[in-house]
């Protein structure tokens, strides 16, 4: 986290901004409030720096500080924000009922990702099945660009030389890790089928399928993706959940595009 904001800052025009989204992102992975000597020590800051920009958030009413326990933590203006996005992006408005009715038919938890390069997605819409399994991931969850089934979409259609592909491929970790050449042949199966599959590769025993979604530029912009368990998505079952993914994923594309 340290060497991360490091390099943001250095690289930053707006150095003070870097700070900030550092500060939320880090209030925002805690699981309880921070003190200022506990964000500041967490992302290298100097405490005085850190207090300048902690003091602006509050004011901003994106941080909350509570003066009895002199502790940080994200305040509902980060709600506001994230609301009034989610209203005016065509793709959760595009993606949700389709996510809906495919979480329904197949029982299986669906999401709906922006990608954001070869740096992470992003969720932006989730449904759930009414079985019994369950992925605890929610609206703003953000994961590694290449890991699991989205990842086979992005390598496959996103024009990225393997030489790229491979060393962000070695910062991924997996339940049961496939070998990077392994891995290249699942991405071009990918793009001989338009769909990915990660059979029990990032989560044992669950099964991961996505199909990518492209709005204005030839790479995937986003990509709708759905998990269940292995044991029961599997065979025709799984090419027709694929196939489906695939439809929505493309039906998308053409209103986005």
């Amino acid at each position: 986290m340290k060497n991360d904001l490091a390099n943001n800052v250095k690289a930053s025009k707006a150095p003070a901004i870097a700070r900030a989204t550092a500060i939320l992102r880090l209030l925002g992975k805690s699981k309880e409030p921070l003190s200022l000597q506990a964000i500041a020590s967490g992302l290298g800051l100097v405490p005085s720096t850190c207090l300048y920009v902690l003091r602006a958030l509050v004011a901003e009413e994106l941080v909350a500080f509570d003066p009895s326990t002199k502790r940080y933590s994200l305040d509902a203006g980060i709600l506001t924000l994230a609301r009034q996005f989610l209203h005016r992006d065509q793709f959760h408005q595009l993606a949700q009922e389709p996510l809906d009715a495919l979480a329904a038919e197949y029982d299986v938890t669906t999401l709906g990702v922006q990608i954001v390069g070869l740096d992470h997605i992003v969720a932006l819409a989730v449904s759930e099945g009414e079985g019994n399994f369950r992925l605890s991931t929610r609206v703003g969850s953000r994961f590694p660009a290449l890991i699991s089934a989205t990842g086979r979409c992005i390598a496959a259609f996103g024009n990225h030389s393997p030489a790229q592909l491979e060393r962000r491929f070695a910062k991924l970790r997996w339940d049961n890790p496939p070998t990077f050449d392994v891995w290249m042949e699942q991405v071009e199966q990918t793009r001989e089928t338009g769909f990915a599959v990660d059979e029990g590769h990032y989560m044992a025993g669950v099964v991961v399928i996505a199909a990518p979604v492209f709005s204005a530029a030839p790479v995937p912009s986003h990509a709708l993706v759905a998990i269940g368990i292995e044991s029961a998505i599997r065979g025709d079952g799984l090419v027709r959940l694929g196939q489906a993914l695939k439809r929505e994923a493309a039906n998308i594309s053409a209103m986005m595009g």
